[in-house]
């Protein structure tokens, strides 16, 4: 049989056969990789007095290992594609073309900025930049702009209507194009919202592009991904590959560097087998709005209010209607901001954990495509082996108090232990390799020296922040289980200073931990404490960094050092120009004196 007589995905984009192909592969090496692992810390701890603990360290690591050992396949994969494969990129895109083409476009397409309690001025200042970028292309007419709204507070709704007021009033001749609706009724929120808007509005558009509070897209990006949906109209979902937007904050610098150094290999590598069955993110992304209103309806929960992190069910619902969802993995103009301090990225975090932790109720879902289960799989087991992880760590100091391991096998236990280390860098250790053999990557980063010492810097505290991380998703999936809910509130956008105080009421239960941990093992063995640092020494140093890293003063001098800067911030676009507008200036309860 001809390759071009085979069965081939909806969009007619690849052979199922060669897909299937793909995931084996990914499976075989992804498995071989786990249980060679299994098997050498097997030979370590399986054996000898201390087998009790031993066995506890194996079951726990078992749990906790996948995610790390798939994110060795994904960046080794996508460092193949981009470095060692010819057209490795239009392998893991096969759309590509159609997103780089100059065909002109005919559909119409909504921007929808969902918010709810935001700063107003500063949400909408950035839709209008949004506009703005798209009104230099030839196809501004085509684009219509939607603020819809969930804020409940009387002040901020005030504010949301004088701020678009004045937008209407400024931009008159493209008024028309402008839309603001708030509910009253805030069923499901974001999720909500949009349904409520493909209620109205199915009809008129072809497609819809979420933002959230913070998100921003340049014209030419969203073109892009407008060509794609119209040259395959059995694409549903193409979703951006978002980066880091410059920050003053020194938290966020240090978080998004990392994150944007692994992130462009990774996505590379998973896109490339789970092809049709990607990932959707809620914002910046192409989506096709028949569809989406037909067969995207969220199931109820039993207990729950609304699903919280909805996008990744809409992404499977949306497959399994027979529309593929796919990524473009290139970074483009597509922008998000992270947050600002320790404190807030934990609060997001454990928002996502309970989010995705209601995934568990939907695994069994009928109809649904195996791959699209195994990405809600994955998106749990991506919060499940934080406990492990922590009771790995408790496991390991209390060992040598419960068992003689004065013939413990040390120097094999050493090795594996930094294969793993290594194990979970990957990503970024891929990322930063990628970027240093890319042809003006790290001159864009601020040259050589700049992009090695913020490489460092950003290893050093990622060690902090998976830590307090670990630490924290496991006491909340505990506290999961005994009913407590988190649910979406507004998020801290700004940079600002953290007080000692609030650091130490949210982290002292960190430094406690930590402190336990570190006096275990300094009286067990001296030796284990010093191996031990890279895992443990972010729970005593969490308050400080959180202090430290949400500095005013510290954030000054990297962006005066240019230190962890992303390529934006020297050489900033007109799109972060133009948002970098109006911005009111809120009270921050944490802010330090």
């Amino acid at each position: 049989m001809r390759a071009s007589s085979l069965p081939r995905t909806p969009a007619g984009l690849q052979s199922i056969a060669e897909l299937a192909r793909r995931r084996r592969l990914a499976a075989l090496v992804t498995g071989a990789i786990y249980v060679a692992l299994l098997a050498w810390l097997g030979a370590i701890v399986l054996g000898g007095p201390w087998r009790i603990p031993g066995v506890a360290i194996f079951i726990c690591f078992a749990v906790a290992a996948p995610w790390s050992v798939l994110g060795v396949f994904n960046a080794s994969a996508g460092f193949w594609l981009l470095h060692l494969r010819r057209d490795g990129l239009r392998d893991a895109a096969p759309f590509l073309d159609a997103a780089q083409a100059q065909t002109p476009l005919v559909s119409r397409t909504a921007i929808l900025l969902t918010i709810r309690n935001e700063d107003a001025v500063r949400a909408i200042s950035r839709l209008r930049a949004v506009k703005r970028s798209l009104d230099a292309t030839p196809h501004g007419e085509l684009f219509d702009f939607f603020v819809l709204s969930d804020s409940d507070d009387a002040a901020i709704a005030a504010a949301e209507e004088a701020a678009f007021a004045a937008w209407r009033a400024d931009d008159s001749a493209g008024s028309k194009h402008l839309h603001y609706r708030r509910r009253l009724d805030n069923v499901g929120y974001k999720a909500g919202n949009i349904r409520d808007f493909c209620a109205r509005w199915r009809d008129t558009y072809e497609f819809m592009i979420p933002l959230d509070a913070d998100s921003l897209m340049d014209g030419e990006t969203i073109t892009q991904l407008v060509r794609v949906g119209e040259a395959f109209p059995k694409i549903g979902i193409v979703q951006s590959l978002v980066v880091g937007a410059p920050s003053q904050s020194a938290f966020t610098r240090l978080f998004q560097f990392g994150m944007r150094a692994g992130m462009r290999a990774y996505t590379m590598g998973a896109a490339w087998w789970a092809g049709d069955c990607g990932p959707f993110w809620g914002h910046n992304a192409l989506v096709r709005v028949a569809p989406f209103a037909r067969h995207c309806v969220l199931p109820t929960l039993k207990g729950d209010a609304h699903i919280l992190s909805h996008d990744q069910i809409e992404a499977v619902l949306m497959r399994k209607a027979g529309y593929e969802v796919r990524v473009l993995p290139i970074e483009n103009g597509s922008y998000e901001e992270n947050p600002p301090t320790l404190l807030d990225f934990l609060r997001r975090d454990l928002r996502w954990c309970e989010g995705n932790m209601q995934y568990v109720r939907l695994l069994a879902m009928p109809g649904i495509m195996p791959m699209s289960r195994f990405q809600l799989v994955w998106a749990v087991s991506m919060f499940v082996g934080a406990p492990a992880w922590t009771a790995i760590i408790v496991l390991g100091a209390l060992m040598p108090l419960v068992a003689d391991v004065s013939a413990f096998p040390a120097v094999s236990a050493r090795a594996f232990y930094v294969l793993f280390l290594l194990t979970y860098l990957a990503p970024k250790l891929a990322g930063y390799l990628d970027a240093a053999l890319t042809d003006g990557v790290v001159a864009r980063h601020g040259g050589v020296v700049r992009f090695f010492i913020g490489a460092l810097v950003e290893i050093a505290a990622s060690f902090i922040i998976g830590g307090v991380t670990t630490l924290n998703t496991g006491a909340f999936l505990i506290a999961l289980l005994a009913g407590k809910k988190i649910g979406w509130g507004a998020q801290q956008r700004e940079a600002y200073g953290l007080s000692w105080r609030a650091a130490t009421q949210a982290l002292w239960p960190h430094l406690l931990f930590g402190v336990a941990l570190l006096a275990l093992a300094g009286a067990a063995r001296p030796a284990l404490l010093l191996w031990s640092l890279p895992l443990t020494l972010g729970y005593v140093a969490a308050i400080p960094f959180a202090v430290a890293s949400a500095s005013p003063w510290l954030g000054r001098l990297f962006l005066r050092l240019r230190l962890c800067a992303a390529p934006e911030e020297l050489d900033p676009p007109e799109l972060l120009r133009v948002a970098a507008g109006p911005k009111s200036h809120s009270n921050h309860t944490n802010m330090s004196c």
